[in-house]
């Protein structure tokens, strides 16, 4: 008899053990296979776009990407979502344009300082006063001269959309107004990663400081550096003039910035995705370039209100000192591209 029990007991033992088995493998089964499915839902039906910049979220830059990214939403009918992401969250302006060569980000929105490391006649729009004005300016970028470097990225994997902007550069410092180059003289500024901005700074007898943008405000605050160098815009949605008491307006780089994208991510889209990618690029492009014009208009007189002292500079002595930097670097960008942008303002 209890032979008989302890059978039985076995047999429904097993029999539960069975079923869990059983049971488990089909709470597994359908979770697996909606996580597949979403997946191939995903790369199927929706297409998620990363772009990155190292501004503040009130720069035109975020304003001009985010109508990018509305834009492009529009012209797919919400197949392609574009998410935007500031501040150097993704990163520094290198590690963004080296992440669009790698294939592990799909766009960026770079100011061309750093692109002169991965082909030098972007050199050519960092030169001091090469550009007369804003006009001038948008006219050599978006025409052949513009395209004709936007080309150039492809062979680093790397496709060129379109040039939002920053607008001309200016210095800002703590000891006292810049008026003539002299007045740099031993000053620590605070430039980006490129040569001839560096080059530039020193021939007028500055300590040029290349730094991470994210960096910047910490060391002006500390007093690690003197001074910087940057757009109205840039001062203003930075606060920079909460840690910098005198701006001159120098104008004495203009700042293009060139919206990119991974070719290798570009080139796996369909063209109908291409084309919409291009047109909002294009849009929006415009429309950030409005938003920067209205704050330069207004700017001047809002940065004086919050507390700094702005002045104008004697231009010509500052073009003047400048001009060995030209000679420095023309056998990289060469002489022909030189006089091409400078003609192309005549």
């Amino acid at each position: 008899m209890f032979k008989k029990i302890l059978s039985i007991c076995l047999i429904l033992l097993l029999s539960l053990t069975i079923v869990a088995g059983c049971g488990g493998k089909q709470a597994e089964g359908p979770a697996q296979t909606g996580q597949n499915n979403q997946t191939g839902n995903e790369s199927k039906d929706q297409i998620n776009i990363r772009v990155g910049h190292v501004l503040a979220p009130t720069h035109p830059y975020q304003l001009g990407l985010e109508k990018f990214a509305e834009l492009v939403s529009q012209k797919t009918n919400g197949k392609v979502k574009v998410e935007v992401f500031h501040s150097s969250q993704l990163g520094n302006e290198r590690d963004m344009v080296e992440g669009l060569q790698l294939g592990t980000l799909e766009m960026t929105l770079v100011s061309t300082a750093p692109l002169s490391s991965f082909t030098k006649k972007f050199m050519v729009f960092d030169l001091p006063f090469i550009f007369k004005d804003t006009a001038s300016a948008r006219a050599v970028v978006d025409g052949p001269i513009g395209t004709q470097l936007l080309d150039s990225l492809s062979d680093q994997g790397i496709i060129g959309l379109a040039y939002f902007e920053n607008g001309f550069r200016h210095v800002t410092n703590n000891s006292k107004p810049i008026e003539k180059p002299e007045d740099l003289k031993g000053m620590k500024i605070r430039t980006m990663e490129n040569p001839v901005h560096m080059a530039t700074f020193k021939v007028m007898g500055a300590d040029p400081t290349p730094m991470a943008f994210g960096e910047l405000f910490t060391a002006l605050q500390q007093g690690t550096i003197d001074g910087q160098e940057n757009p109205l815009p840039i001062v203003e949605t930075s606060k920079f003039y909460e840690v910098q008491k005198y701006l001159s307006l120098t104008g004495h780089f203009y700042a293009p910035a060139p919206l990119l994208i991974s070719k290798s991510f570009f080139e796996s889209l369909s063209p109908d995705v291409q084309n919409a990618i291009k047109e909002a690029a294009a849009e929006a492009r415009d429309y950030e370039r409005k938003l920067l014009d209205e704050m330069n208009a207004k700017l001047v007189d809002e940065l004086q209100k919050k507390g700094m002292q702005i002045n104008e500079v004697d231009k010509e002595a500052f073009i003047k000192a400048v001009q060995p930097v030209y000679t420095q670097f023309e056998s990289h960008i060469t002489p022909e591209l030189i006089n091409q942008v400078i003609e192309a303002q005549k």
